[in-house]
């Protein structure tokens, strides 16, 4: 075989390992927005879906927001409603929505985490999140502002923010997931 013949062989050989990888394939933390637009009220699977998704992302190394926004921002909300607003309730319709037992339990194996530090409600799970994973967790200002929610009522995991800082999640996420 001839020195041309053994240079052109390695360098396909070269070539194709860097192309192929050797199978190994690079992942980086992706920023993962989790657009959440539907309330307790209107469909329970949607909104409730959403802290599992937010966890698993976290735990699989990456940087998750949430976004709480259209009809969930009452969802979100002290005392929401007349019924609510007129006995002066100080709790959410998330955090009065209980996690079952198979749900806490199935997430205690899967995320291997003792059971006694599941949140028993979702919105514990919200606050558990933002306080313990990181996960930023805001709200439409504007939908609050249609809705005639007071920005003072809205559960403290929630930061209320404008249209423009919305916008700016858009932009940054890397992934977008509608619920």
């Amino acid at each position: 075989m001839s020195r041309r013949t053994s240079s052109v062989i390695v360098a396909m050989c070269v070539w194709l390992i860097g192309s192929a990888g050797l199978g190994i394939q690079q992942v980086s933390a992706a920023n993962i927005l989790i657009h959440t637009k539907t309330s307790l009220a209107l469909d329970d699977a949607q909104i409730c879906a959403v802290p599992n998704v937010a966890w698993a992302a976290v735990k699989a190394g990456h940087r998750v927001t949430v976004l709480v926004d259209a009809s969930a921002v009452t969802s979100v909300t002290k005392g929401f409603g007349w019924f609510r607003r007129l006995i002066g309730s100080e709790s959410t319709a998330l955090d009065r929505a209980g996690l079952p037992d198979w749900e806490r339990e199935g997430l205690s194996e899967q995320m291997d985490v003792p059971l006694e530090q599941i949140p028993h409600n979702y919105g514990e799970y919200f606050d558990f999140l933002k306080n313990n994973l990181g996960v930023k967790v805001y709200g439409n200002q504007t939908m609050m502002q249609l809705y005639k929610i007071d920005p003072e009522r809205v559960a403290d995991s929630v930061t209320p923010i404008p249209l423009a800082k919305i916008v700016q999640l858009f932009e940054a996420a890397d992934r977008i997931l509608v619920y």
